[in-house]
């Protein structure tokens, strides 16, 4: 049994207007291959480059555990100085992530291997987030709270990339009052009979190389896979589909705070109730 996934389009590059008509409007993923060449950033970012100008600076980690309730939201597992975490990205593969780390905030003259690009929407210009990830090291499948529009820019290595819109969500073990599938899911290499919705899911995927620029429409689930040690760069536009909108103000001001309400009430069994919750919902359907 294979993946229902279609090959996200591809470009040499595009005009805002080509962009605004054949991807942003019918809400379709594409890939920019020679968009950023003019940038510093395409020639002087990598994984030395930033070692070199944010070394000393200590960072969030991730990884792949499951959620735990006495974790908060996007709580770390473990920090690590700029550096040292360059060095074990380069030694060996590792499980540790950087996620959604603000580089204007912590290395402001990274600022200037940049510019914003205008494909017809208007970024929000205080948060280009960085994302950093080992051999192997990959994310769950999920989507992001604010359902924007995102501008992913990859450097270095490789990165496997599968995407599905929102109306997956009954193929995809949604988790209840979270923004992640099941964390069990090997999304690189699905286990059919355990999760047998998953063959009627009809989704995207690509493989982003250095330079390249993924489009992600709005509310987009997203797996990230590093294939080769490497990073992103994510630039997002506010949501202008109302029904996204709503959504995004309903996730940030009432879902997240109702789920750390129940992670102090109930626990662990709160965790394993919504993951349970997952695969019956989808049995019933």
């Amino acid at each position: 049994m294979t993946w229902n996934l279609q090959t996200i389009p591809r470009v040499k590059t595009i005009t805002k207007a080509d962009f605004i008509k054949h991807y942003f409007k019918p809400q379709k993923p594409v890939v920019i291959e020679q968009f950023i060449e003019d940038w510093p950033a395409y020639t002087k970012w990598n994984l030395d480059y930033i070692k070199s100008v944010a070394g000393g600076i200590t960072v969030p980690l991730y990884d792949d555990r499951p959620v735990d309730f006495k974790d908060g939201f996007n709580q770390p597992h473990a920090e690590m100085k700029m550096s040292e975490y360059i060095d074990l990205l380069k030694k060996e593969p590792t499980k540790y992530r950087i996620f959604l780390w603000n580089i204007l905030k912590e290395i402001p003259q990274l600022q200037n291997d940049f510019t914003y690009p205008d494909f017809g929407l208007k970024l929000m210009k205080g948060l280009p987030m960085l994302f950093f990830g080992g051999q192997d090291s990959y994310t769950f499948m999920h989507y992001d709270i604010d359902l924007a529009n995102i501008f992913h820019f990859h450097f270095q290595g490789e990165k496997e990339i599968i995407l599905f819109d929102q109306k997956q969500n009954e193929h995809l073990y949604k988790v209840p009052h979270a923004l992640i599938t099941r964390e069990d899911i090997d999304f690189s290499n699905p286990d059919f009979e355990k999760w047998p919705a998953l063959k009627n899911a009809e989704g995207w995927k690509t493989k982003l190389h250095h330079g390249e620029i993924l489009y992600m429409p709005e509310g987009y689930w997203h797996y990230m896979k590093y294939l080769t040690p490497g990073f992103s760069m994510s630039l997002r536009a506010i949501a202008r589909n109302p029904k996204n909108l709503g959504k995004a103000i309903y996730n940030i001001t009432i879902m997240r705070n109702f789920d750390n309400l129940m992670r102090k009430i109930k626990g662990q069994k709160w965790i394993d109730w919504k993951n349970e919750q997952a695969r019956i919902r989808i049995e019933k359907k």
